[in-house]
């Protein structure tokens, strides 16, 4: 599944399911199918997204924080971190929110 998010104060923006469905739990909503995020719902989304990228990157820093304590190998950081994966949905919503649109998907 592909999610195609959409908004009339940008341009489409796609995500493969695994991505998309995990940028969604991040923003604080279930994956659905389809779905909304009304202008007055980005802020609390948008700060539910925040606390998310900064969990994963204390979490990442605690195993690396692990790893030099025990003098093993430090773990690789994934190839894209939930911030930048984030990022082109984040600037969406907030582009939605400031022009009073809807931010959507499957539909």
């Amino acid at each position: 599944m592909l999610y195609v998010f959409k908004s009339a104060a940008t341009a489409d923006l796609r995500m493969t399911q695994v991505h998309g469905e995990g940028v969604l739990r991040a923003l604080g909503r279930e994956p659905a199918p389809q779905g909304i995020v009304l202008p007055e719902q980005v802020p609390p989304a948008l700060a539910s997204l925040d606390a998310a990228i900064v969990e994963e990157e204390a979490a990442f820093a605690a195993l690396e924080e692990a790893a030099r304590a025990e003098g093993g190998p430090l773990p690789q950081r994934p190839a894209v971190m939930l911030r930048q994966r984030a990022w082109p949905l984040r600037q969406a919503l907030e582009r939605a929110a400031a022009a009073g649109k809807p931010l959507v998907w499957g539909v």
